[in-house]
């Protein structure tokens, strides 16, 4: 299963787009002030019962929006809550990413970053670091502008852990 952590994701089209070609069941998680099901092809298969494809007996690519009150991490709990190990989960948020590899599921950020249990500890430290600095009035860094490298990685690497 493909989870998509759809709040301000760049890259729901690129990541339906995988999972239609890996034959992946899809659930899209907002919050309920988006249209999440824009997303979604006409001719998409909406739950397991009309999966299309060779293996659909087996579920098969579907997809699924699934909203989520608006709130802090609202959708991040509905992911985790559902999440099953070896399930994808496409993320901006290094904290729900932690979560997943903690439930032996894989994590890929929006620019084609592939989640590791070897080094999430310290993506949260300094994510950590960063807020100390931002709370007592400092400033970070921002990311970088999203380019088309970003979203080619992205597919790239999002392929490979759905195969």
């Amino acid at each position: 299963m493909l989870y998509i952590d759809a709040d301000a994701c760049p890259v729901t089209r690129e990541a339906l787009a995988c999972a239609r070609r890996a034959r992946v069941p899809v659930v899209i998680v907002g919050n309920t002030t988006q249209n999440l099901a824009r997303h979604i092809r006409p001719d998409d298969p909406r739950d397991v019962a009309h999966a299309r494809g060779r293996d659909a007996a087996h579920g098969g690519f579907w997809v699924e929006v699934l909203d989520v009150s608006v709130g802090a991490d609202s959708a991040d709990f509905a992911i985790v809550e559902r999440l099953q190990p070896g399930d994808v989960v496409v993320t901006q948020d290094i904290g729900l990413a932690s979560m997943v590899l903690g439930r032996d599921a894989a994590a890929i950020g929006v620019r084609g970053r592939v989640y590791s249990k070897a080094t999430i500890d310290m993506d949260l430290f300094i994510r950590h670091e960063e807020k100390k600095v931002r709370r007592a009035g400092g400033r970070t860094r921002g990311p970088a502008a999203f380019t088309n490298e970003d979203r080619e990685r992205f597919r790239r690497n999002l392929a490979e852990l759905l195969q």
